[in-house]
């Protein structure tokens, strides 16, 4: 039987309910990545060019601390990962976490939540950093699209 563990950074909680939900229906393991250091309304603030997602964003070299250590993965086969859709793409402390993780082996299942963009942009994001371990991404908005995710993926 297939193990698999749900990673999520959610700042707003929009993606910590489709998290909550997706654990509940697979009986998934989860875990939240928290920010070293919480993001303020003002640091996400994208008409200010100089606040600390902006810069985040906008520096690909950029990888933002999280708190504490990963999971332990190597019982799992399957890692999902939840994140929002910043300026089109993760957020890069989600990069920081996909660099620390051993990931060969592994099926990654990437998904969002976001007030309007796709996942395409993200999609490419998360191919290049962790290679063809990495299946299709999607938008995940309703209950709906997260059981219809989860069925063409084979996980129900």
């Amino acid at each position: 039987m297939s193990r698999t563990i749900i990673l999520y950074f959610s700042n707003t909680n929009h993606t910590k309910k489709v998290a909550e939900e997706m654990a509940a229906t697979l009986g998934a393991d989860l875990f939240r990545i928290l920010p070293e250091i919480p993001y303020s309304a003002a640091d996400l603030d994208w008409n200010n060019p100089s606040s600390r997602a902006n810069q985040e964003q906008n520096d690909p070299q950029i990888r933002p601390a999280y708190q504490g250590s990963l999971p332990d993965i190597d019982s799992y086969d399957t890692i999902i990962i939840g994140h929002p859709i910043w300026w089109g793409t993760p957020p890069q402390l989600i990069l920081s976490v996909l660099e620390d993780l051993p990931l060969t082996g592994k099926t990654v299942l990437p998904f969002a939540t976001s007030g309007g963009s796709g996942y395409n942009q993200s999609q490419m994001v998360m191919s290049e950093l962790a290679g063809s371990s990495v299946k299709n991404g999607r938008v995940l908005s309703s209950p709906a699209t997260v059981k219809s995710w989860l069925q063409s993926n084979a996980l129900l």
